[in-house]
């Protein structure tokens, strides 16, 4: 996916070296679109590989509104491991404490608690998103947030994909994606973001009867770590190669989806590359 490497090289090439709370500095720009058709194939990374039931886990653990990362635990998923709600533990650098923080299972409410119910108060955003393209497909106000400012503090992470809105053409019946990303780790996180959100497209899609078109991701602070900027540039040397395609199996309603169902066909990639994991 060369739009994905076009991104590494102008962070590269562009970024200014900032500060941020893990005390590894970051590579940094401010304000970027990505931009995929999704006629061009499903956008999963192939300068390396990505495991594609993690991103598909995830998103079903979201759109569960699951806060329990042992749910993920069991499906071999570790992406939430070093995380836990700062209620019980508040975040610290110090390794004693960050030990006890992957001890600890709950991730207070996360992105699928306010997907699925919004400050507690249970109202189901990601429903009424569904029952608003059924009923008036051409609104503008089509939007799940996950950005709770009453929550924050609460999170085990703020979030770092804020919102994301469907709009869509009723003459094409053709649907677009568009998501605004806060915070942007472009070598681990964008990958699993910008496949995740695709296959989010594809389903409410398929839920709905219309074509997945555009995946449009608005990215604020677009940065690579310090310690990721010479495997970054090792990424930035390898080629690509045509993107896979996605199928969804015994398919009845995203709400019914299961991650296990989705199949990635024909996925031709370079080797794995291991990036630490600023927490």
């Amino acid at each position: 996916m060369r739009s994905y490497l076009d991104m590494v090289d102008y962070v590269l090439k562009n970024g200014q070296l900032k500060d941020n709370r893990t005390g590894i500095k970051t590579l940094s720009v401010s304000g970027y679109m990505f931009r995929h058709n999704m006629s061009e194939g499903f956008p999963l990374l192939t300068s390396k590989k990505i495991k594609p039931e993690n991103v598909f886990s995830e998103l079903e653990f979201f759109i569960k509104g699951i806060t329990s990362k042992k749910w993920l635990q069991e499906r071999n998923n570790h992406i939430w491991d070093e995380w836990c709600s700062p209620e019980i533990i508040p975040y610290s650098t110090d390794p004693k404490v960050q030990e006890r923080m992957r001890e600890e299972d709950y991730l207070g409410p996360i992105y699928g608690s306010q997907w699925r119910n919004f400050n507690g108060d249970g109202y189901d955003q990601l429903k009424n998103l569904i029952d608003t393209i059924k009923t008036n497909p051409e609104s503008r106000r089509m939007i799940v947030s996950a950005w709770n400012p009453a929550k924050l503090d609460k999170m085990a992470l703020p979030p770092c994909h804020v919102m994301f809105q469907i709009l869509i053409n009723t003459t094409t019946k053709k649907m677009d994606l568009i998501w605004y990303q806060r915070s942007c780790d472009l070598m681990l996180g964008i990958p699993y973001n910008i496949a995740s959100y695709a296959c989010l497209l594809c389903l409410i899609a398929k839920e709905t009867g219309y074509t997945p078109n555009e995946l449009i991701g608005s990215f604020a602070d677009l940065h690579i770590y310090e310690n990721h900027i010479e495997k970054a540039k090792i990424q930035l040397q390898r080629p690509t190669h045509p993107l896979p395609q996605i199928e969804f199996e015994n398919f009845t309603s995203i709400f019914d989806w299961k991650y296990e169902d989705t199949k990635i066909l024909n996925y031709e990639h370079e080797g794995f590359i291991k990036f630490p994991v600023a927490v």
